[in-house]
C-alpha cells in the first residue's frame, strides 16, 4: 500500500551546499567578469554580473534557512516551502528585471550573472553527490567480486 502524495511527510535529503565555496568562485568569476568587460570597454557589465551572481548566493543561502526552519517543525507543510519559495523567487526576480531595466543595457549583467549562479549551484552540489554514488557504486561491484570468488567449489 502506498501514501498518498498530499499524505506522504516532508523530507528533503542532505546536499553538499557550500556557501562559502561558492562565495569564492563568484568572486573570482566577477573578477574575470570586470576585467573581460574593461577590455571590451565596459566594465559595469562585469560588476552587474556579479551583483547578479550574488544575488543567486543569496537565494541559496535563503533557501537552506528556509529548509531548515520548516523541516525543524514538527508537522512541516509541503505549501509553506512553496509559499515561501515562490515569494523568495518573485522578491529577487523583480529587484534583478528592475536592475536590468533601469541600467539597460549594461544591467542585463544582473540576469547573465543570476543565470549563471544556477548553473553554478547545479555542478557544486551535484557533482560531490555524484562521486559519492559512483564510489559507492565502485565499492559494490569490488565487493560483489569477492563474494564471487570465495564461493565454495564441488571438489
Amino acid at each position: 500500500m502506498t501514501t498518498p502524495a498530499q499524505d506522504a511527510p516532508l523530507v528533503f535529503p542532505s546536499v553538499a551546499f557550500r556557501p562559502v565555496r561558492l562565495l569564492v568562485i563568484s568572486l573570482v568569476l566577477t573578477a574575470a567578469a570586470i576585467a573581460a568587460a574593461a577590455w571590451l570597454g565596459v566594465p559595469m557589465v562585469g560588476v552587474f554580473f556579479g551583483i547578479g551572481l550574488l544575488m543567486g548566493l543569496l537565494n541559496a543561502v535563503l533557501v537552506q534557512r528556509s529548509v531548515s526552519v520548516i523541516t525543524a517543525k514538527t508537522h512541516p507543510l509541503k505549501r509553506s516551502m512553496a509559499m515561501n519559495s515562490v515569494t523568495r523567487l518573485a522578491i529577487l526576480t523583480v529587484i534583478g528585471l528592475a536592475i536590468a531595466f533601469a541600467f539597460r543595457p549594461v544591467g542585463l549583467g544582473v540576469v547573465f550573472g543570476l543565470a549563471l549562479f544556477q548553473v553554478l549551484l547545479v555542478a557544486t552540489t551535484a557533482l560531490p553527490v555524484w562521486k559519492k554514488l559512483r564510489a559507492g557504486a565502485v565499492q559494490s561491484g569490488s565487493d560483489a567480486e569477492r563474494t564471487e570468488g570465495t564461493a565454495p567449489s564441488d571438489d
